[in-house]
């Protein structure tokens, strides 16, 4: 089994796992607690074009702010422990959906809080090859996204023992070894002080959480959906 890391651009045709650990993959890990079904959107007004269509929840935001007239931003924190009879929610986020867009092969959603969770599914599901893709922030590398990346190959390499791991993929999982300094990381981060400005603090903390979760999303056919074993 061939595993890679690659920033925003995909190239596997057999699994890959999205990451965007702040704030996007965690949202909808435990959005999928409460919604049968997401729907990510490319822009707000594609957003409100299918909520008008459809109907549910329409959340989503721009530059880590709530998007005017949406339900909801992209706070996990506000998400686990949000209560509706909707089963549907509609999402756009800054990074989140756009990675998910140029993703060509089936996508898994992975995050800090379903490391183990997502790794275990990945191999289970993937015959030749795991690629993991950062999200990033407007275009640039995230270091969240490389952690938590390293935290599910780990995760990854030991389940399958034998695999070929790119030194990309390996960098991260070095990276990421030292959970305190991962932490430190994620807190220091581009993404943690936008948030941080914004009043979001403690979905940085929640980001940072390992293997809370066993929620597994799987993204096919322009539909996100809860793997249920």
């Amino acid at each position: 089994m061939k595993v890679t890391l690659s920033f925003e651009d995909s190239e596997s045709s057999d699994i890959a796992i999205m990451i965007d650990a702040l704030r996007a993959s965690t949202t909808i890990t435990l959005a999928l607690n409460q919604f049968e079904k997401i729907i990510p959107c490319f822009s707000p007004e594609d957003a409100f074009k299918l909520k008008k269509e459809v109907g549910g929840i329409v959340a989503g935001e721009r530059n880590g702010k709530k998007i005017e007239g949406f339900d909801l931003g992209n706070s996990p924190t506000i998400m686990k422990d949000y209560e509706t009879d909707e089963k549907l929610l509609i999402l756009t986020t800054t990074n989140g959906t756009r990675a998910l867009e140029k993703i060509q092969c089936r996508a898994l959603i992975g995050s800090m809080i379903n490391a183990k969770a997502v790794a275990k599914k990945s191999c289970e599901l993937a015959e030749t090859h795991i690629e993991l893709v950062m999200g990033g922030v407007n275009g640039d590398f995230a270091i969240e996204d490389f952690l938590a990346a390293g935290e599910i190959i780990h995760e990854i390499k030991s389940i399958l023992k034998k695999c070929e791991v790119s030194e990309y993929a390996e960098s991260a999982v070095l990276a990421s070894r030292d959970y305190e300094s991962l932490k430190e990381a994620f807190k220091n981060s581009k993404s943690a002080n936008i948030l941080y400005n914004l009043g979001y603090e403690n979905d940085v903390e929640l980001c940072c959480q390992k293997n809370i979760s066993k929620n597994v999303a799987i993204y096919e056919n322009h539909e996100i959906k809860l793997i249920k074993d």
